[in-house]
């Protein structure tokens, strides 16, 4: 098995966006209204496409947005991988911390990373979330 993580564009991140995290609304609802200041990364098993996350840098802290994975490959480590990627790159930003917005469900699986949930709670779409952040280790 062959698996590769490459920078990709946003119009690549889009329909898995679309199809695995808001299939019942409208394509134009996961559009990022920063996704052309974004970083945009997938993962690919054997060249295909099967799972995407988007990093955004606002002033000194990292913002990873929308992590998809296609459904018959989850569970299968591909998130994991995509996100030890992303820490790994953040690491050389200069960045102070790393954050997202998880859905509450979810959120016991950015603690594998070191991640702690806030007081910060939301809902968007009838979805709970929570933000998870960590704070990250600069050299001076």
């Amino acid at each position: 098995m062959n698996i590769k993580i490459n920078r990709i564009s946003k119009q690549e991140v889009w329909p898995m966006r679309h199809k695995i995290m808001y299939p019942d609304h409208p394509f134009e609802t996961i559009k990022l209204p920063k996704d052309d200041e974004g970083l945009h990364y997938g993962l690919f098993v054997n060249k295909k496409l099967v799972s995407v996350v988007s990093l955004f840098i606002i002033e000194n802290k990292a913002q990873f947005r929308k992590l998809a994975t296609e459904v018959e490959e989850q569970g299968k480590g591909y998130g994991t991988q995509l996100l030890n990627f992303l820490f790994e790159k953040v690491e050389t930003l200069n960045v102070l911390s790393i954050w997202c917005n998880s859905r509450v469900n979810k959120a016991d699986f950015y603690g594998k990373f070191g991640m702690i949930k806030t007081d910060k709670l939301y809902n968007k779409y009838g979805i709970d979330y929570v933000i998870v952040e960590k704070p990250l280790k600069i050299e001076h």
